[in-house]
């Protein structure tokens, strides 16, 4: 045999080796260095430039769709995808140290407040609207484009590998990681028939090929749910990027604060602080409301624990469009669901119920004043405006309070009136009080919680002292000049509540759900072939032949071939070796490429090899 015919046989092996394995991942084959852009001014992707205008604009069309071929290869390599899936976790960071407006506007005016020369520099590359700035928005539309890019074709080579036929053997099945061999006196088509029969019983796709001359082969293949689950893994993180998407585009979210014995209707003029995404129509809001009945707050009074809340629920009573009513409870890891809304309970507080009479004796103001928390003590703060007064000439005025209101009451040096505990155990508040212009006439929008009081005057007590004083609830007090009484009548509390609608929540459940499994299948399933070929030997015994090959390297697919090969003797039995002989020994010495006959085919194993069982032989694995 020549050197070059022997480098041509070695040529068609690799090749057919090659052929065997293709197919077994759906994974894009990585451009080689050539299909890359080439040397500047040379024509990176076609050739010099011809002379004359027509050369050039040629030469420019090549320039530019050569160009886009390279990056829409690039954006849609695996490599990419990662980077960018990389870059988004990177740039969420941000989003989660730093205060957001979106999320809360107040404590970002803060830090703004607190931070003037961090904040400008935050400000300039939109770290305080990290999700909706213009590099996130970037890098999240180049990984939606990058995952569908190289999703769409492997889809299609999949779809087409489930439609095919499993290749064809190669003609050297020796060089598979794992392969064995043994001889029979069953008929070969027997053995192919029981081959077949085992084989689907394993759950592998089987197809009979023929060989030449007279032999045949069986192609079997199993363990698609494997790229089947690289695929769904992609699709999820692609639905799992729309839902986002829509959830952010298609969203409201809204606070209230509803005192115990009050109510809300799902009306944009009931919100507190409200917003929504940019396709949400204000119309769209789901009809229903909500009274609280009752709020219940229980703290613990153990020393390890103490004013560790261990009860937070609110009773309440809602009803929906159809105007049917429902009792049920809303607590804080457990929201009320109406329709496509959710409303959570997320704060508690008190509200002091308070009847102001003007300088006529008349009822000026009276109802509850919610004050807000301002440690885990429950100290709060809150004013009172009394917008529709009368001084004591009948003159119209306008009185102010604002002040503490304390649960359990305490008071030092260092902190003032204060809180020791949660719970209203010594309820008192304390007040200052003022007259003059609110302000609430003015146009301007007013926090309901503060008080303005440039354009007011506090009042004095009889000695001239600025006034302030300490009320219990059934107490009143006299104000000073004959301007009416303060009574503070009892303590009521009130709940904080977010009304959510957001869309795309089920499908980024049921996405996560799938790229779970979708993982699990891609890292625990092994995509494998077999192949088993018989043949005529020189005695006129059947020859068997099994190999077997997976995607990547395995123990378990030569203990799999071995099981395999063990069933499958039970219907073909092996027969004894023959012992070896002078003219075997010297058919061995000659050259491996002359086993092959004239027409390119495999010529018969040497039946002269020593003895060994089909599983053990299978389970040595590759061999040199």
């Amino acid at each position: 045999m020549t050197d070059d015919s022997t480098t041509t046989t070695r040529t068609d092996e690799s090749a057919d080796e090659a052929t065997a394995a293709a197919g077994l991942s759906t994974a894009p084959v990585e451009e080689s260095a050539e299909s890359g852009p080439g040397p500047a001014g040379g024509g990176s992707f076609g050739g010099t430039r011809d002379p004359g205008a027509l050369g050039a604009l040629a030469w420019l069309g090549r320039e530019i769709v050569g160009w886009a071929r390279w990056f829409w290869r690039q954006l849609t390599s695996m490599r990419v995808a990662l980077i960018l899936l990389f870059l988004l976790a990177l740039a969420s960071i941000p989003g989660s140290l730093i205060p957001q407006d979106d999320v809360d506007a107040t404590l970002a005016q803060d830090f703004r407040a607190n931070n003037p020369d961090l904040s400008r520099f935050y400000d300039r590359f939109q770290l305080f609207d990290v999700y909706s700035s213009v590099w996130f928005s970037a890098i999240y539309i180049l990984l939606f484009v990058s995952l569908i890019g190289c999703i769409v074709p492997r889809s299609w080579q999949f779809i087409g590998q489930l439609r095919g036929r499993p290749p064809r053997a190669p003609r050297r099945l020796t060089r598979m990681p794992a392969h064995t061999t043994w001889r029979t006196d069953a008929a070969p088509d027997e053995v192919l028939d029981a081959a077949r029969t085992l084989l689907a019983r394993r759950r592998f796709r089987t197809d009979r090929r023929d060989d030449a001359p007279g032999g045949a082969h069986i192609a079997a293949e199993k363990g698609y749910l494997r790229e089947a689950g690289n695929l769904v893994f992609h699709l999820a993180l692609i639905v799992m990027l729309v839902a986002f998407a829509a959830g952010r585009l298609y969203y409201s979210e809204g606070g209230k604060l509803v005192v115990q014995g009050e109510g809300f209707s799902n009306t944009l003029t009931q919100y507190d602080d409200y917003e929504s995404g940019t396709l949400f129509d204000v119309d769209e809001l789901e009809p229903f409301g909500f009274r609280l009945n009752e709020f219940h707050a229980d703290f613990s009074r153990e020393e390890i624990d103490l004013a560790t809340p261990t009860e937070f629920r609110a009773d309440v009573t809602y009803w929906d469009a159809e105007g049917n009513e429902t009792d049920t409870t809303i607590e804080v890891n457990d929201p009320l669901h109406v329709g496509d809304s959710k409303v959570r309970l997320l704060g508690h507080g008190y509200a002091p119920v308070i009847t102001v009479t003007d300088g006529q004796g008349q009822v000026a103001f009276s109802g509850p004043v919610p004050f807000l928390p301002q440690d885990s003590a429950l100290t709060s703060t809150g004013v009172i405006k009394v917008s529709d007064y009368l001084d004591p000439q009948g003159r119209p005025d306008q009185l102010g309070f604002q002040g503490f209101f304390s649960p359990t009451y305490n008071i030092d040096e260092v902190r003032g009136p204060h809180s020791t505990f949660p719970e209203p155990d010594l309820p008192v508040l304390t007040l200052n009080a003022f007259h003059g212009d609110l302000g609430v006439n003015s146009g301007i929008p007013q926090n309901v919680y503060q008080l303005d009081t440039d354009n007011m005057e506090q009042l004095r007590d009889e000695n001239g002292d600025l006034l302030r004083f300490n009320l219990v609830p059934g107490q009143s007090l006299e104000l000073p000049d004959g301007r009416g009484t303060i009574t503070f009548e009892r303590l009521d509390q009130w709940a904080s509540f977010q009304i959510t609608t957001k869309a795309g929540n089920d499908w980024a459940l049921v996405s996560s759900m799938a790229a779970v499994l979708g993982l699990a299948a891609s890292l625990l399933l092994q995509r494998r072939r077999v192949w088993v070929r018989v043949h005529r030997g020189d005695d006129g015994s059947t020859v068997v032949e099994m190999a077997s090959l997976g995607r990547n390297e395995s123990a378990k697919i030569p203990e799999e071939l071995a099981a395999l090969a063990a069933a499958l003797t039970r219907h073909a039995p092996m027969l004894p070796e023959p012992d070896t002989d002078e003219d075997s020994a010297d058919e061995s010495d000659e050259d491996p490429a002359e086993d092959e006959s004239a027409d390119g085919t495999e010529a018969p194993n040497d039946p002269a090899r020593p003895a060994e069982t089909a599983e053990s032989a299978a389970a040595e694995g590759a061999r040199p």
